[in-house]
């Protein structure tokens, strides 16, 4: 095969624990009879709460065929590459495993908000009944280097205070503030998702949501824009670099000399740009990029109303919030169009055969 493909989950194969019945379907046709994949194929998803092995094994048993942690790539699965931050002491925010994730990614000294608030008792009080009985600061001699973003967390007033500590502090919480100390340390944040879709009628709130809660409180507190060295997850570069990486090293795997000339990304959307200049010195990590095209295949089964139009005008589009990508991303109605628009997740394993020519 000379492509391969990117499939989303969240709406695309699933809702919520539920499979999306096309999904069963769509794998059969993409393996052969011993249960091999007859083409490349990634799943790229903007979750963050859990290590890739267990999102394998529920792929798994969702689609009833056998998938490695080498096929999938969660939303922080690009930080193996950030190896100037590993040895550092690193405040990780989100949920699920978060340490287990952490090390597993290559950092040797992460921190959680609980084990923070733990060490500084007197920081976290707006519930009244998580306040210290006793008005004592245990004493915490870690300078807190860098700031990972994983996912949602469940305390939202916690995290962002203790985060907004943190980056007012260059990593002494318990300190009083320093605004003169800007930029902040290096915040790295994955998955921008503002809403994703779930069991309920309508969307929920996404990592992206907390992101504007926090940019928004920093830049009213310090009157500048918080900043970020790298974002990642779906729309960014790095995310689509980086899942072209898995996706050639699969064909290496099974030999097929053939290059890889087109990705399709099923559920989402092409790659967006940033406005600003974030460090891009992990694409030395990476072979540059082989794939000539990246086509978009939209499906009808999640965040996605087909009735909905996308505006001509990008102004106005922006002053009438219809844009739910990242404040650091342009808002560019070519990329937001698909290159394709199809019922499910079936239909688009279909159309691209259909395009490639391929017959299993």
């Amino acid at each position: 095969p000379s492509f391969g493909f990117l499939f989303d989950i969240d709406g695309v194969l699933v809702r919520g624990k539920t499979p999306i019945p096309a999904a069963k379907t769509a794998f059969q046709k993409l393996v052969n009879s011993q249960g091999q994949f007859l083409v490349p194929v990634v799943f790229v998803t903007n979750a963050g709460n859990c290590l890739r092995q267990k999102k394998a094994d529920q792929l798994s048993h969702l689609l009833g065929v056998p998938i490695s942690q080498e096929q999938v790539m969660m939303s922080h699965s690009p930080l193996r590459m950030f190896k100037r931050y590993h040895e550092k002491c690193v405040l990780v925010s989100g949920q699920g495993p978060l340490l287990d994730i952490a090390r597993d990614l290559g950092f040797c000294q992460p921190i959680t908000i609980e084990t923070l608030r733990e060490k500084h008792p007197l920081l976290d009080v707006v519930d009244h009944d998580r306040r210290p009985n006793v008005l004592v600061s245990v004493y915490f001699c870690f300078k807190i280097l860098s700031v990972v973003l994983f996912g949602e967390p469940v305390r939202w007033e916690t995290n962002l205070q203790l985060i907004i500590d943190v980056l007012l502090t260059s990593g002494y919480p318990g300190n009083p503030y320093h605004h003169e100390n800007y930029p902040h340390i290096p915040v790295l944040a994955c998955n921008m998702d503002l809403m994703w879709v779930a069991e309920a009628q309508s969307p929920r709130f996404g990592h992206g949501t907390f992101m504007v809660c926090l940019e928004n409180i920093y830049k009213k507190i310090t009157g500048k824009d918080l900043k970020y060295e790298v974002l990642m997850g779906k729309p960014s570069k790095l995310t689509y670099q980086y899942a072209e990486y898995l996706i050639r090293a699969q064909a290496a795997e099974r030999q097929w000399k053939q290059p890889i000339q087109t990705l399709y990304a099923v559920g989402g959307s092409a790659t967006l740009s940033q406005d600003d200049e974030i460090d891009n010195s992990w694409e030395n990590e990476l072979a540059s990029a082989a794939a000539a095209h990246c086509r978009s295949v939209l499906v009808c089964t999640g965040v996605y109303n087909p009735h909905a139009e996308v505006p001509l005008d990008t102004r106005e589009s922006i002053t009438e919030t219809v844009f739910h990508g990242h404040r650091d991303f342009r808002f560019d109605p070519g990329l937001v169009e698909p290159d394709h628009i199809v019922p499910d997740v079936d239909a688009a394993v279909d159309l691209v055969f259909q395009l490639e020519n391929f017959a299993p």
